[in-house]
């Protein structure tokens, strides 16, 4: 019978190995005592990409970053106690995104719980509604079977891939002694065990009862927020140009740049939604429901909501949904298509056409327009939350060029935000991320995990919350100390301190310059872009 430590230790590559072979190939670890057998299971397993990270906050966002950008579940691991707590904020951003973590958790084993041991607190079901599936696992047992955590990781896996991606909470726990006797142990790994989920085909009965809703009527496509799929963009813009309708493409859709043709796609709808006077008849949603506050209006509005979703999700806050077809988003495109609606009436399409070309200003020159000008082909581009994503949706255009854009829209939180970039960089090679001076302190600690990447962190410093001076707030006596809440942080001491390259800007022009030298330059940098209130 092998010693505890070894015991653990064997345990623990049984279980990594299992995440591997279902098809796992990052890890993102904090240090910690308890937690030693998984760690050293994982720095020592072959196939999978470990990165270390101190901070347990900015870990959990760091992975989710992975995971967005990857579309694989990411492990994560912790030591027991607050440490695991810490991942709660990133945890609700993936339940409430879909995006698929794997959170392992080890615990003191069960004779030191409720009795007073250090750093022990209950953490069976820690996260609660917020994750797909929870496992308590029993402490390493002597004689056990290796296939058994394998299927388990399996297991696991495909909880947080189907049929709503999300995040899985296994709690391990550990008896000491937690190091092997033997360092040199090696496990076989185990046979791959092929989790693959189905693509979800749109039921023929739906699809009829949609096309003749919107057959020969004047309608609308909208896309908000999309899990990136290459070839959504021809499938959706197709469907578009068989309907005779324009598609209002918000910024996460990743609709607004690529080859793909774009003469349906409107992207200033900003400018003449609230005053240009049209009638749809309908409205086929793709993706999640939109950020803009007037496509927002739009939807409550039309009498037929129409909304292709292929998670279990209800995604309609309103209450004005007609119609739900629950199929992969290229599936559904295609099998309205085959259904062959008859296209909107004469002149739909060209009076938004037009409504497009009169909202396009001349070549605006503001921070947005410069940052997509300067963004190379292919760059994924991160954006927060509030204030920016607004500002994106209305200043960014539209383009040839392929651009990668990634928000954190599940719960809309500026916490986390420059961890989440960095795990994209972490898969890209690269990213670019504007942030508010806010969501910048908010997630500092971040920082630390820039060095040795291509990553551009643009904070643009508008004296506090910046969104709160377009918000009914504003008129409060209390509202500088309440809402907008200044600080007086200096952000190129944070870059010295984590040392990134900083640059500071105080107009448009310094600022392209200083983006583009960052870029070219590569390696990790922090731009601070100072701007006025809104």
């Amino acid at each position: 019978m092998p010693d505890t430590g070894t015991l653990n230790f064997q345990w623990s590559q049984a279980m990594v190995a299992g995440f591997v072979a279902a098809g796992a190939t990052h890890a993102v670890i904090s240090p910690g005592s308890r937690s030693t057998p998984l760690a050293l299971a994982m720095l020592r397993q072959a196939g999978l990409i470990c990165n270390v990270t101190v901070d347990e906050r900015s870990a959990a966002f760091f992975a989710l970053g992975i995971a967005k950008a990857s579309q694989r579940p990411v492990l994560l691991l912790a030591t027991s106690g607050t440490a695991p707590a810490n991942w709660f904020p990133a945890v609700i951003e993936a339940s409430q995104a879909g995006i698929p973590l794997i959170l392992i958790s080890a615990d003191r084993p069960p004779e030191l719980q409720g009795c007073g041991a250090n750093q022990t607190i209950d953490q069976i079901n820690l996260f609660g509604s917020h994750v797909r599936a929870s496992h308590a696992l029993a402490a390493p047992n002597a004689g056990f079977t290796p296939a058994y955590l394998h299927h388990l990781a399996a297991r696991v896996y495909e909880q947080a891939t189907w049929p709503d991606p999300g995040p899985v909470h296994i709690n391990q726990p550990f008896r000491e002694p937690l190091i092997p006797q033997d360092a040199g142990l090696s496990a076989c790994p185990p046979k791959t065990i092929h989790v693959r989920p189905p693509l979800l085909q749109p039921s023929p009965l739906a699809v009829e009862e949609l096309a003749a809703a919107i057959s020969g009527k004047p309608g609308l496509i909208i896309c908000g927020e999309l899990t990136r799929n290459p070839d959504f963009p021809e499938a959706v813009t197709q469907l578009a140009a068989q309907l005779d309708c324009p598609l209002l493409a918000e910024p996460l859709s990743n609709l607004r740049f690529g080859q793909h043709e774009r003469s349906r796609i409107c992207v200033h709808y900003t400018s003449w939604l609230a005053k240009a006077e049209f009638r749809p008849e309908w409205i086929l949603r793709f993706g999640a429901y939109p950020v803009t506050r007037a496509l927002q209006n739009l939807i409550t509005q039309v009498p037929v909501q129409l909304l292709v979703e292929p998670r279990p999700r209800w995604s309609d806050p309103n209450q004005h949904l007609t119609q739900l077809l629950r199929a992969d988003s290229v599936a559904a495109c295609q099998a309205i298509q085959a259904a062959s609606p008859k296209p909107a009436p004469d002149g739909w399409q060209a009076s938004f056409t037009q409504l497009e070309a009169e909202s396009r200003p001349p070549k605006a020159i503001n921070h947005i327009t410069t940052l997509i000008d300067e963004l190379p082909e292919n760059c994924p581009l991160f954006i927060g939350n509030s204030l920016a994503i607004r500002q994106l949706d209305t200043h960014s255009g539209s383009g040839e060029k392929s651009l990668i854009f990634y928000g954190n829209r599940g719960a809309s939180g500026i916490d986390g935000n420059i961890s989440t970039a960095l795990g994209i960089a972490a898969i890209h090679g690269r990213v670019v991320a504007l942030l508010g001076d806010l969501t910048s302190q908010h997630d500092l600690g971040g920082l630390a995990l820039a060095q040795g990447r291509n990553a551009v962190i643009i904070t643009v410093n508008n004296a506090g919350g910046g969104i709160f001076d377009l918000l009914p707030q504003a008129a409060l006596p209390e509202f500088e100390q309440g809402w907008r809440t200044p600080q007086a942080i200096n952000f190129e001491h944070a870059a010295l301190t984590f040392g990134l390259n900083y640059a500071r800007a105080e107009n448009n022009e310094t600022f392209k310059t200083a983006l583009h030298q960052a870029i070219q330059q590569g390696g990790p940098h922090l731009l601070e872009l100072l701007t006025p209130p809104a």
